[in-house]
């Protein structure tokens, strides 16, 4: 099977022309809402955290609606004034070091050398190298609740599947598929269960025994559904060789790089792992994964011989080779921003509530989880939607008599599997630019999977309730 090596960061015509195009659509769909659903608000309070949470006391009131023409073709541009806009200018400075650092590596031969050693080594052992690499991003995403924190690495798994013979999507399937599953497991999760249930007035990470469980059966899925596609692969290429004809040859000054690159990069997991427990790291994760980042691939580069007029080129380059994808961010962050300014996002979550009321134990929980998919499509920070559903979904769970915990379940089951779906999360975007890969390539390959893991997850909320898990 002949693979094509991808060079850099950039993000191809094709790709770039598919997303932009599905984002300016839901765009226009969006505006479209805004004359058919009546304006809403819920009042807000604000808890001993300094968050705004929804009164459930004062309740929802029937407001004026609607969005000027002029504001929601500039909507893009002025995301960054919301109060969101500080989360997005983060992602977006995010993305240009991340481009800028991966040419960099990339033009002076150090990613290269790096797969082809990692193949070395490891090339008759892929599947356990497959099962290996979900195993942690899935962990990244479920104990520490990483997310965005792991798109640096999105293209080395990329880079890495395409090297072993199989194809972009594996390499997808292996982390930003796998790191979306396990934040949706929500195991120590503290942006989506550790919010909710201080929300909740429950006890951080209690109630862990069930979401452990969970983490278990849905990476098994993982690794079931992606053993299959790459199956596939190999059937298809007939004499499947991967690794086979490749030649390593060592180089000193690049195994230095690589210990500068690998070391540095290690500190920042390991303190991306710490904020699991220690909370005041919790808000610089994002500033964390930066600098170490920008370090590791400063020193790498440095080291491997590079001069440094070559590495601003270089550097350079790949902050505008990744400019596309911020067009596409601000495009899919408009989306919350036109439902909130026209005061739609309140009533269509109003409507949702309403309609959990009175139906029986079973509905109610999966009616939950709906919900939490639905307000995903437009809200994709876990936090932000923890802070808008929790106050509003838990006390109707407990009057149906279902028990809080399984609740936070259903929410984040809601928040985090849609993640690696919906075209309105930026990281989603910038992991397919980043791959090359269209959306709808993306949903083809990964529809049956998110259709068995919707099913599978059905199952053990209902598990849960039969069980009595509160």
């Amino acid at each position: 099977m002949k693979t094509k090596e991808k060079k850099g960061l950039a993000i191809s015509t094709r790709s770039f022309i598919t997303s932009i195009s599905v984002i300016f659509i839901l765009m226009v769909l969006t505006y479209i809402l805004t004359f058919l659903i009546p304006g809403g608000a819920y009042a807000r309070t604000t808890d001993s955290g300094g968050n705004s949470i929804i009164d459930t006391a004062s309740g929802f009131s029937s407001v004026q609606g609607g969005i000027p023409f002029r504001k929601w073709i500039l909507s893009p541009f002025l995301v960054l004034g919301a109060p969101d806009g500080g989360t997005i200018t983060a992602i977006l400075v995010f993305l240009l070091i991340i481009g800028g650092v991966f040419n960099s590596l990339d033009k002076c031969g150090l990613m290269k050398y790096m797969l082809d050693k990692i193949v070395d080594r490891f090339g008759s052992a892929r599947y356990q190298l497959l099962a290996g690499v979900s195993f942690f991003f899935m962990a990244m995403g479920a104990f520490v609740g990483s997310f965005e924190e792991v798109i640096p690495l999105v293209p080395i798994v990329v880079a890495l599947s395409v090297s072993l013979g199989w194809d972009a999507l594996t390499g997808l399937g292996m982390s930003l598929l796998s790191v979306g599953c396990g934040f949706a497991s929500g195991v120590c999760n503290p942006f989506t269960v550790g919010v909710a249930q201080r929300l909740s007035g429950l006890p951080v990470f209690s109630g862990i025994w069930f979401r452990a469980f969970s983490f278990v059966l849905i990476y098994g899925l993982v690794i079931l559904f992606l053993v299959i596609h790459t199956k596939k692969i190999e059937k298809a290429d007939g004499a499947f060789s991967g690794h086979i004809n490749r030649i390593f040859v060592r180089n000193t000054k690049m195994d230095a790089g690589l210990r500068w690159f690998a070391g540095i990069l290690a500190c920042g997991i390991v303190l991306i792992i710490s904020s699991g427990f220690i909370a005041a790291l919790q808000d610089y994760t994002m500033i964390i994964v930066l600098v170490m980042f920008l370090a590791a691939g400063i020193s790498s580069s440095f080291v491997s011989g590079v001069k440094g007029k070559d590495f601003c080129r270089t550097f350079r380059d790949g902050m505008i080779s990744i400019l596309p994808a911020i067009a596409m961010i601000l495009m899919a962050g408009s989306v919350k921003y036109t439902l909130v300014e026209s005061h739609v996002l309140d009533t269509i979550l109003h409507w949702s509530v309403l309609t959990i009321d009175g139906l029986p134990k079973p509905f109610v929980i999966l009616f939950m989880y709906l919900v939490a998919l639905v307000i995903n499509f437009f809200i994709p920070s876990g936090s932000a939607e923890a802070f808008l559903l929790i106050p509003l979904l838990v006390p109707i769970a407990q009057v149906c008599g279902i028990g809080a915990q399984l609740c936070i379940v259903a929410f984040a089951y809601g928040d985090g599997f849609s993640n690696v779906l919906y075209p309105t999360n930026p990281v989603l975007l910038i992991g397919l630019g980043l791959a090359d890969v269209g959306y709808g390539q993306w949903v083809k390959y990964t529809w049956k999977f998110q259709l068995a893991n919707f099913i599978l997850t059905s199952l053990l909320l209902l598990l849960g309730l039969a069980a009595g898990y509160r």
